[in-house]
């Protein structure tokens, strides 16, 4: 019989999809009211050429960037997490038709997980109505996608972010571990 444990935290990401008339500062501030001060991101990359997907709802000549945040968080709190930040994406929309796609997640040592609404074969409930997203893997050093991966989150920009990221969260956990055996 295995043991129960707390999962350890898990280090905040969220990619943020917009349209060009979108304030992103805005929007970054919205973010930071749920999870806390921004530790790092990406600068803003063309979006539209990954896929289609949000034409119609969102336009075309969308940017996307990618954000991490100071504190970390249970990972079990993904699932409320996803819902703020789809209260944020309601919040933007003009006549029903969003303007962002808030896609929040966590990183820690084996995985970034991302937040759905939507469930499909590779995903499993977490509650409240959310699915998590197994993203990437790290593995033998590296991030790794899977099929289902999105191709925005295959990227250089991408991978070089999340690789920074996992560093941190590495160096942030180990420090809350030692302070927290005192």
């Amino acid at each position: 019989m295995g043991i129960l444990q707390k999962p350890k935290l898990a280090k905040p990401i969220c990619g943020i999809t917009f349209a060009s008339d979108i304030v992103l500062s805005a929007v970054i501030s919205e973010m930071e009211k749920i999870l806390g001060s921004i530790e790092d991101q990406t600068l803003p990359f063309d979006f539209s050429s990954f896929t289609d997907y949000y034409r119609e709802e969102m336009g075309t000549e969308l940017k996307k960037i990618f954000l991490s945040f100071v504190d970390l968080v249970d990972p079990g709190s993904l699932a409320s997490i996803k819902i703020k930040t789809n209260k944020i994406e309601e919040s933007w929309a003009i006549e029903g038709k969003r303007k962002i796609n808030l896609d929040p997640g966590y990183i820690n040592s084996a995985k970034l997980v991302l937040a759905s609404t939507k469930d499909f074969s590779h995903r499993i409930y977490i509650g409240e109505g959310i699915y998590g997203d197994v993203q990437l893997r790290f593995w033998k050093g590296q991030f790794r996608a899977s099929e289902w991966t999105y191709p925005d989150y295959k990227t250089d920009t991408a991978l070089d972010f999340f690789h920074r990221v996992r560093e941190k969260y590495k160096k942030q956990v180990k420090k809350y571990e030692q302070k927290n055996k005192l």
